[in-house]
């Protein structure tokens, strides 16, 4: 395996972001055209723990939090060549240590992934509502 270099709230361009969503399973489900509104998903997110190996970005979990209660992880994302090798369990490991013991870790499951994430510690949920974005 690849030596991973985990970095927290290292900066990305928005560029880095839309080429490993294109390399993961995410690309189809977020707004790739639109970069001025990728930008501000990246921009205003609180919690970002990245995955690198050398200079090439491989794996991104974006969180909104307080680090007291709640942690939201919008996109948990790993380059399709480099999963099954740890690297998102270790993104969403190193995510709730950084948010703190008290917050929760909450997601929204792309269909995809429903058997993915117990296998990293999350429990199901019947007790959530959306009311969904207009664009």
């Amino acid at each position: 395996m690849q030596n991973i270099e985990y970095r927290i709230n290292q900066t990305i361009s928005v560029e880095q972001f839309i080429d490993l969503l294109t390399r993961s399973t995410l690309a189809a489900r977020r707004p790739l055209e639109n970069t001025e509104q990728v930008q501000r998903m990246l921009d205003h997110a609180n919690l970002t723990v990245t995955a690198w190996n050398g200079d090439k970005l491989v794996g991104v979990a974006r969180s909104s939090t307080d680090f007291s209660f709640y942690c939201y992880l919008s996109d948990l994302a790993v380059d399709e060549s480099y999963q099954r090798s740890g690297i998102g369990k270790m993104l969403v490991t190193l995510t709730r240590i950084v948010a703190g013991e008290e917050a929760s870790l909450i997601l929204l499951s792309a269909p995809a992934a429903m058997e993915y994430y117990p296998k990293v510690g999350f429990e199901k949920l019947e007790n959530a509502f959306a009311i969904k974005r207009e664009k």
